[in-house]
């Protein structure tokens, strides 16, 4: 049997190939194409049970199978199997535009709403009701007739720019590599670091040590690194990638300026084919946020709090650079260099330094027991078929041992996975006629392998960011709705849905948390509470710069997809030109083309909606605030916290969940306090 089509349990990676795929889908979309024809004929009222239901059956089916491909494709990616995804994206791409544009369909679901037993649906279901009618009009199924084979030849182009997109950044960062034979331009790079750097130029049949653009690489060069001219090659590579000015100019194909227009170009079709002035209004339709502007006022505020520290904290980096390292024209590749050295002198420490506090297994440990506590779960070691053998899995339990939920954790970097962290859903907790279906998800990172036999380091910045994805993964995985449509992340607001995941994040600054989650990699002993003091003092360290540079990326997603006209003299750089001068204390070289490489809005979900993280993060402090009031192991209001945030999923609206946690609607000010950007 094709291991596609099981859906009896959890994917079977160790069998799946890229020969599979193609049959797969193909018997899927004739099965669901022919359910749904089935369906429009049938003359009963159609309802919850006749008609939703089936529909959810197999279109889960082929989410489920495409999901797994998709999956495939970012960790495990090869030549053939971005092939056979590639030649499959736009078939699926096609089934979905006609749903999201079937009249018929669409009809149904309104016969539904406004039938006899839409009162006795339940909240969930009437939620899925909702969404859907939304959905139905924001994917074109009230256009004419006419429009309709160019909104659906849209949602494929689209589908498959932003897929070119990825896979010429991967291509691009995965071609470059700069190798140093001389051990004098590798001064000041930590020792493990250089061991990673040697045991790759061995690998590649070179003297000396490799480096590359992916993170645990290019990190420790731009933080560590003495050479100037190291910082200064590795930064020219990193910011150019996928751009016109790749490193390698044979490979203009991988360069993303083109598809960015293409994409802006459709998109802004898109929304106006639909009757939205722009992409970013059409956005913002499903969001939480309502309109543009609100959300321009809302980063302006942020920004206009933020540069006062921005801009003390850029002096304050200059001046030091200046006096202290000899450098009178600090550039950009210098930032990271002589940031880390003025954290070292200002709190006498270093990143590495703590690094050697944080082995993989004790801050998982840590993780898994602060989850336990606050929500009364276990998590236990469990086994299943996984797609590269460091790839770990793991049960979710509560008290009485009853199965809640179950996730993949693929933490280490490799040449054939997307950079990045991210959480993605394989199996979503429902009610079948088999009972309760068990949630399953995949946590991905991408940190330094381990290394002799001993466990993989994290630096305090990695153990924030599993935090962070095990936060997403909890959302999906804790649900209690039974319902598809809004089970787990499902129908949450793309603004909202961030919430949790930040919210982790807070306990990373928690002595009795992380206390309980080091051990040190040579002496074995606990974190000391001086070097924590340290890391607490150190915590909001050009914060100011750091909101800025988030900002700037977030003004520029919305006014990319609201002010900027494709078709005009204005290009892209010149749009993102005007936003740092703006708004921007740190303005970078001229040559760096950081949209090239910025998939979160190019390939990934974050179009006219990067602004959710800034947006996201005031709903997450504000609602850690009442851990800070109540104590913040206190299980009674994790309890609460599980309740009423990640029990309900995309049942309810995101601000009703925060008020019924909260008491209230968010303030912004538990956000300014926990970055520091307040004035005592």
């Amino acid at each position: 049997m094709n291991p596609l089509l099981d859906f009896s349990g959890l994917p079977r990676f160790a069998e799946i190939k890229p020969e599979h795929v193609t049959p797969a889908i193909d018997e899927l979309l004739t099965r669901n194409r022919a359910l749904t024809a089935r369906l429009l004929q049938d003359t009963v009222e159609p309802g919850w049970g006749n008609f939703v239901q089936p529909f959810e059956d197999a279109n889960e089916q082929l989410s489920r199978a495409w999901g797994q491909v998709g999956h495939l494709n970012m960790v495990m990616n090869s030549p053939e199997l971005r092939e056979v995804y590639n030649a499959n994206l736009p078939k699926v791409t096609q089934y979905y535009a006609e749903l999201a544009q079937n009249l018929a369909l669409y009809q149904k679901y309104k016969a539904i709403r406004n039938g006899n037993g839409y009162a006795e649906l339940n909240a969930a279901q009437k939620k899925v009701i909702e969404n859907e009618l939304r959905d139905f009009r924001l994917g074109g199924a009230e256009l004419p007739e006419e429009k309709k084979a160019r909104f659906m030849q849209v949602q494929e182009d689209l589908s498959a720019l932003c897929s070119k997109f990825s896979d010429n950044l991967l291509d691009a960062t995965n071609a470059y590599s700069c190798v140093v034979e001389d051990e004098q331009d590798i001064s000041g790079i930590p020792a493990d670091e250089r061991q990673v750097a040697a045991e790759a130029a061995t690998e590649a049949g070179k003297k000396g040590w490799l480096f590359t653009l992916k993170a645990p690489s290019y990190g420790p060069v731009m933080q560590y690194a003495d050479s100037r001219d190291l910082r200064e090659r590795m930064y020219r590579a990193f910011t150019t990638r996928a751009s016109e000015l790749l490193a390698d100019g044979s490979k203009m194909d991988w360069n993303n300026t083109p598809l960015m227009s293409r994409i802006l170009k459709l998109r802004a079709e898109e929304a106006q084919m639909l009757g939205f002035p722009n992409y970013a209004e059409l956005s913002l339709a499903s969001k939480m946020a309502e309109t543009p502007r609100q959300v321009a006022g809302f980063l302006l505020e942020l920004a206009q709090r933020a540069r006062p520290f921005a801009e003390k904290d850029l002096d304050e980096l200059r001046a030091f650079a200046a006096a202290q390292l000899n450098m009178q024209d600090l550039q950009a590749w210098d930032i990271g260099y002589a940031s880390e050295k003025l954290r070292q002198q200002r709190y006498a420490f270093s990143e590495q330094e703590v690094k050697q506090y944080f082995p993989e297994d004790a801050v998982r440990a840590g993780l898994f027991g602060l989850v336990e506590t606050l929500f009364g779960l276990r998590i236990e070691p469990s086994t299943a078929p996984v797609w590269h053998d460091t790839v770990r899995f793991f049960d979710i339990r509560d008290d009485n041992g009853q199965l809640i939920g179950q996730f993949y954790l693929d933490l280490y970097a490799r040449a054939s996975k997307r950079g990045g962290a991210w959480m993605d859903d394989a199996i979503t907790r429902r009610r079948t006629a088999k009972g309760i279906q068990t949630p399953v998800a995949y946590l991905n990172c991408n940190f330094a392998s381990p290394l002799g036999g001993k466990p993989a380091l994290f630096t305090h910045d990695e153990v924030n960011t599993l935090f962070h994805e095990f936060g997403h993964g909890l959302h999906h995985l804790l649900t209690q709705v039974e319902e598809l449509g809004v089970s787990g992340i499902s129908g949450v607001e793309w603004d909202a849905v961030e919430l949790p995941s930040q919210f982790m994040e807070n306990f990373c600054w928690e002595w009795d948390v992380l206390q309980g989650m080091t051990r040190h990699s040579e002496t074995g002993e606990k974190l000391p509470r001086a070097l924590f003091d340290k890391i607490i003092a150190a915590k909001n360290f050009q914060s100011g710069l750091q909101m800025l540079r988030q900002i700037e990326f977030s003004l520029f997603d919305l006014r990319l997809h609201s002010d900027y006209d494709a078709n005009g003299k204005q290009s892209v750089q010149q749009l993102l030109d005007a936003v740092r001068k703006e708004v921007a204390v740190l303005i970078p070289p001229s040559f760096n083309r950081f949209q090239n490489s910025f998939s979160h809005i190019f390939a990934g979900g974050y179009a006219a909606g990067y602004y959710s993280y800034k947006w996201a993060e005031v709903l997450s402090a504000d609602a850690y605030s009442l851990f800070e009031e109540n104590g913040v192991l206190d299980a009674a209001t994790g309890s609460h916290f599980r309740q009423e945030i990640l029990a309900v999923g995309g049942s309810r609206d995101a601000m009703d969940s925060f008020i019924a946690f909260r008491g209230r609607e968010p303030k912004i000010d538990a956000l300014l306090r926990h970055n520091g950007l307040v004035t005592d």
